[in-house]
């Protein structure tokens, strides 16, 4: 199983949820089977009981799980069918955990964040991960098991409480191998004044604080009111430490359905594949929206 992580920085509704659906896509059309699952760091075991004008509307799935509007990203980009388990909330791994704390499964231990918040937040992942949710057939036979795990951490990298989930990513990386992981950073490059600088400043800030969680992305994409210059993408790969062909720029654009077309003529496609040292060629173009 590879897995490609999206996180974010200097400040939430970036569109992470838009980038790991076109990423899941541009797998897709590679042939790869892919699947995705949405970490909400709140203490909600789901969305149902929340305002939407506090976090957007719910979205509910064909089992009755009510979670976050990305997974109705996820499913139509990339035309599978999840679960409610492919939503992590806080609310879920603390009650997964004092369950079993309550049955004795931890035989007296001091139930602590390391290892148990961690390990089973781990545990979740490599379980629903391995879920077929392509919509090929109703035969269970026919089930297809993904290939391809996206992941993407909701909020700001920086939150406290996003700090857990960011601890058990560093470890679920040292334990899959960095062949086997691809962390991609969305951050924000805004603009300033009447003449509309770039300021790459707060995304040099946004990775000093994932560096300092032990995390170092592959891959940059900088989101703004219209592309990147070269001097921004050139800083930006100076303080992320990452190639400035790594450095990709995601710019406003009219439908969300353009983004695949976007990352795709910045190779991102060959690069996450390279990365996991695959050998696919990427599509010359995005057949499922054209």
């Amino acid at each position: 199983m590879k897995y490609v992580l999206v996180t974010g920085g200097v400040v939430s509704g970036l569109g992470k949820g838009i980038t790991a659906s076109s990423i899941g896509l541009l797998l897709k059309e590679c042939g790869l089977h892919v699947t995705s699952i949405k970490i909400d760091p709140y203490l909600n075991i789901d969305a149902g009981t929340m305002s939407p004008y506090e976090h957007g509307e719910v979205y509910v799935l064909d089992d009755g799980g009510e979670v976050d509007l990305d997974l109705g990203n996820y499913e139509r980009f990339l035309d599978i069918t999840l679960t409610k388990d492919h939503n992590i909330t806080t609310g879920k791994i603390y009650e997964h955990v004092i369950q079993k704390e309550r049955k004795g499964e931890y035989l007296g231990k001091t139930v602590q964040m390391i290892p148990h918040i961690t390990d089973a937040i781990q545990g979740w992942i490599s379980r629903v991960a391995k879920i077929p949710v392509e919509n090929i057939s109703n035969d269970e036979n026919l089930k297809i098991e993904p290939e391809i795990c996206i992941i993407e951490l909701g909020g700001t990298v920086g939150d406290i409480e996003s700090m857990v989930f960011l601890e058990a990513l560093r470890q679920f990386e040292y334990r899959n191998g960095r062949e086997n992981f691809c962390h991609i950073h969305v951050s924000l490059i805004p603009s300033l004044g009447n003449v509309g600088e770039l300021k790459s400043k707060p995304t040099q800030h946004s990775m000093q604080t994932l560096r300092a969680a032990g995390l170092s992305p592959n891959i940059i994409v900088c989101r703004s009111n219209g592309p990147i210059t070269k001097t921004i993408r050139e800083k930006v790969s100076l303080f992320s430490m990452v190639p400035p062909s790594h450095v990709i720029s995601v710019h406003d654009v009219q439908s969300i359905y353009q983004v695949p077309t976007l990352l795709l003529q910045q190779n991102v496609g060959s690069l996450i594949l390279k990365s996991f040292n695959i050998d696919k060629i990427p599509p010359s173009n995005i057949k499922s929206f054209d």
